[in-house]
């Protein structure tokens, strides 16, 4: 697994003040807004104790490399790693079952004896 896929970025594209809240976002998967709101309704009920971690997220995590992710897709899978390894893991396998079983498919279609197929490949010689 690529660390720096899995790592906590600082997101500063998408940031409104330090990019900590974005990139929680990023990192979850849920909506920047709701992490906004989340991060407010905290301060507020609980004192500004919660600004503290918010203080050293800030000034301990590394800013989010430009091209992290090659697409939206790209994005949403490396989001589904973070959140359940074995999930993914598991996903993965599964696909690699199913292509497995139709190239072996197509592998015992095109090796089987068909005589109709060996006539039409030896009338285009």
């Amino acid at each position: 697994m690529s660390s720096k896929h899995t790592k906590f970025y600082l997101d500063k594209q998408n940031a409104k003040w330090k990019g900590v809240c974005a990139g929680i976002a990023d990192y979850t998967g849920i909506d920047a807004l709701w992490i906004r709101v989340g991060l407010v309704t905290l301060t507020v009920t609980s004192g500004p104790w919660t600004f503290i971690p918010y203080i050293a997220a800030a000034w301990l995590a590394d800013k989010k490399p430009i091209h992290l992710y090659m697409g939206n897709d790209d994005k949403k899978f490396w989001q589904g790693v973070r959140q359940s390894p074995a999930r993914t893991t598991r996903d993965i396998r599964g696909r690699f079952r199913e292509i497995d079983s139709r190239l072996a498919d197509v592998e015992l279609y095109y090796t089987s004896n068909n005589k109709q197929l060996a006539d039409e490949i030896e009338s285009l010689k």
